[in-house]
């Protein structure tokens, strides 16, 4: 019974150890099925999930997606801190509770020294020290000992774990939003070639990709070292880093597969770091096993009838359209290369995707905003036409 109270105790806190090594300190995927974190993660998201949808409104609906991502993070390191106590626990039990308790009794049961062994463990874990139950052999206050340096390591992991952690989140959130003034709210592909076509349009989309190309390089770093980071939820309902994303790839398809246009090249490069961090990020959480893998072939972003909404949406921006009709198959080929990873990524954790062209808005601020800027233009070439002259105040 103790060699096995033993056995028991090093397998948890060496389970914990190496988890928290890999979650925290391996800066890259960790390995292997059977994962404290993993195991977490499938253990509670499914529940919560089935919480959330039901709940009929969506913007509730929203905001209990939007705890988890923080409340996992605190039950996860909660759960590891109960884990060592545990474990140690089971140490001072395989080595007979060697403690003096004046609350126990001498004819006490295993429960009730197990009872004092777990106390112990507690109070050294969190080194508080209170000196009322005393050990009685070397080796008991070698494990002490011991508990106490990983207690002092674990709350300095943590103390140092949070700000790395909420400052990749606000890296990553600081571009989301500002893809709102530049692709609109939800982001859609055809909405962010409408607000660039613009004299020198043409010039700030190569700018945008090359900006999203690094940022899709910093999500593959941050989020694959920190998996938990993705399901944190942006600030605002119609918006997310997964439809930011996606709404990006959607442009660089376009612009390689359709539209003629000088940042096909830049295209290309931003394409290839974006999937590479929708493909590795889909892998983390193996969401290729699931059933939104597997029905990704139903799911179909842009029947074909739609492909000609788009073409017609996007010629109303002086956009030049390549006349060849294969331009949809080559648009559905590369669509192919990220789309299935988009879907099962979405279907996991209820984030919805961009759609490619946004219905009209009655009050399209944008709109409004584009009028005033030209009647200021129309303006300013009348009085230049005119030679008015305005004398200064």
């Amino acid at each position: 019974m103790h060699v096995a109270a033993f056995i028991a105790g090093l397998f948890c806190c060496l389970g914990v150890a190496l988890d928290a090594f890999q979650t925290i300190v391996l800066p890259r995927r960790p390995t292997g099925r059977f994962q404290i974190t993993r195991i977490f993660f499938i253990v509670t998201w499914k529940p919560w999930v089935v919480m959330a949808e039901r709940a009929r409104d969506k913007k509730v609906r929203e905001q209990i997606y939007s705890i988890y991502g923080p409340l996992s993070l605190l039950l996860l390191l909660l759960l590891w801190a109960l884990l060592l106590i545990f474990g140690f626990a089971m140490f001072y039990f395989s080595t007979r509770s060697p403690f003096s308790d004046a609350t126990m009794q001498n004819t006490a049961s295993a429960w009730a020294q197990f009872g004092t062994d777990l106390y112990v463990s507690g109070t050294t874990l969190f080194t508080l020290g209170l000196g009322d139950v005393v050990p009685h052999s070397r080796l008991a206050r070698a494990f002490i000992i011991f508990e106490s340096g990983v207690g002092l390591g674990f709350v300095a992991l943590v103390i140092g774990y949070l700000p790395v952690l909420y400052q990749a989140f606000s890296r990553r959130e600081v571009s989301v939003a500002l893809l709102d003034s530049r692709a609109g709210s939800p982001p859609n592909a055809a909405e962010l070639f409408r607000r660039h076509s613009f004299e020198g349009g043409q010039e700030a989309m190569a700018a945008l990709l090359e900006e999203w190309e690094r940022w899709s390089a910093e999500i593959l770093e941050s989020h694959i070292s920190y998996p938990i980071l993705c399901f944190y939820r942006s600030q605002h309902d119609t918006q997310s880093w997964l439809s930011a994303l996606v709404s990006i790839l959607d442009t660089c398809a376009l612009l390689i597969s359709v539209i003629e246009i000088a940042p096909s090249r830049q295209a290309q490069l931003t394409f290839v770091m974006a999937r590479h961090a929708l493909v590795d990020l889909g892998q983390a959480f193996r969401v290729q096993d699931r059933k939104a893998w597997q029905r990704q072939t139903e799911v179909n972003r842009l029947p074909s009838q739609d492909f000609y909404h788009l073409c017609e949406a996007l010629g109303h921006n002086d956009l030049r359209l390549c006349g060849d009709p294969a331009a949809a198959k080559r648009l559905n080929t590369i669509r192919a290369l990220y789309e299935p990873h988009a879907v099962a990524l979405s279907e996991y954790l209820r984030m919805p995707l961009p759609v490619w062209v946004a219905p009209a808005k009655q009050n399209d601020q944008w709109s409004v905003l584009t009028k005033l800027r030209t009647d200021a233009e129309s303006a300013l070439k009348l009085r230049d036409d005119h030679s008015v002259f305005y004398p200064d105040e």
